[in-house]
């Protein structure tokens, strides 16, 4: 039995960029819609998208500079940071850092990146995003550092509270624990990984701990996840790999791939695992925690083919995977599956 059928397609402005983890999706609940998020150049492409599929919306953010007429930057990632009092949309660029109100109606703030005075050989950017706790925003540079912003409650009085310096190689994916089981107090709530495969876990607080540092093997880490103390990671290769988040300790290898893994997602209530690559696969997994063994096991569960299209962005549009979207490069659609 398939487990998943193709929904309508949302179409969008403009087609994907070739960009790990290419997709935002944001749930509003009350509201009945999710805003979907797709980077394409130097343009955010936003869908407000009715869960009765009559209404869609489009808005187009540009990454600006503040007071800048001209200066448009090449997007790295946009992602959606939901925080307990507040949601917001981080866009990351050559230039800087921008934040949003969720719906993309207002830029609460600007944070420029250092750009050295001569060009030099290495780029700078910023990518990788993760709401972390209560108030922290991470984002991960091209120089391998993390910088903390502390956001209020509400209003634009963002702060730049701290910079993790760990990484050595430009960071292309930060992750926070997502289980979300009340009660439940993780070790370790976030991890980061960079384009030589390094993986750092964090404690966050006042002051961010370094718990542990899993070493890379040269090959990009594209795309992480931390979900219930294990470290989901997809690499290069195609393989992923799932280690302990506090110890190390790998559990499991997959071959889940022929080509590059350009996103994950996981479905933190359920334990469904998304991955998506170049090959033109969506694949969902199952993960299954056995605490007394201290052991995951992994199972297959679906596969998606969208020919000739390399994927990029891939995400389950609700926390039990019950739904997810797919963007690939050059395409001009937002494609969704559901459960049959």
């Amino acid at each position: 039995i398939s487990m998943y059928h193709k929904e309508k397609s949302i179409q969008v402005k403009n087609s994907a960029s070739a960009l790990y983890n290419n997709l935002g999706v944001l749930r509003i609940a009350p509201r009945h819609l999710t805003y979907f998020t797709v980077v394409h150049a130097n343009v955010v492409n936003m869908v407000s998208a009715s869960w009765d599929g009559l209404n869609y919306s489009h808005r187009q953010l540009q990454s600006k500079e503040p007071n800048v007429a001209t200066s448009t930057s090449l997007i790295m990632q946009a992602a959606f940071c939901p925080l307990p009092s507040r949601d917001l949309l981080v866009v990351t660029s050559q230039k800087g850092i921008q934040m949003y109100e969720s719906d993309g109606s207002i830029m609460v703030y600007w944070h420029a990146l250092d750009t050295p005075e001569t060009p030099t050989a290495q780029a700078v950017f910023a990518r990788g995003i993760s709401a972390v706790r209560e108030s922290y925003i991470c984002v991960g540079v091209s120089s391998g550092a993390i910088l903390v912003f502390d956001v209020p409650i509400k209003g634009s009085n963002i702060t730049l509270s701290e910079v993790l310096k760990e990484h050595k190689e430009s960071i292309t994916d930060i992750a926070p624990e997502c289980s979300g089981q009340p009660g439940m107090e993780c070790i370790a709530d976030l991890v980061s990984a960079d384009d030589g495969g390094n993986l750092c876990v964090w404690k966050s607080g006042e002051d961010f701990q370094l718990l542990n540092n899993i070493p890379g093997f040269d090959m990009s880490c594209s795309s992480v996840k931390l979900w219930k103390g294990t470290v989901v990671a997809g690499y290069g290769t195609g393989q992923i790999h799932l280690y302990e988040a506090v110890t190390g300790i790998l559990h499991a290898e997959i071959n889940a791939h022929a080509r590059w893994i350009y996103s994950l997602d996981i479905a933190p209530f359920s334990g469904l695992l998304l991955s998506a690559a170049e090959d033109s696969l969506v694949r969902v997994w199952h993960l299954t925690m056995t605490p007394e063994t201290n052991s995951v096991e992994v199972a297959h569960l679906h596969n998606e083919c969208v020919t000739d299209t390399q994927i990029c962005g891939a995400k389950f549009c609700d926390g039990d995977g019950y739904a997810f979207a797919v963007t690939g490069y050059d395409l001009s659609e937002i494609i969704r599956y559901t459960q049959s």
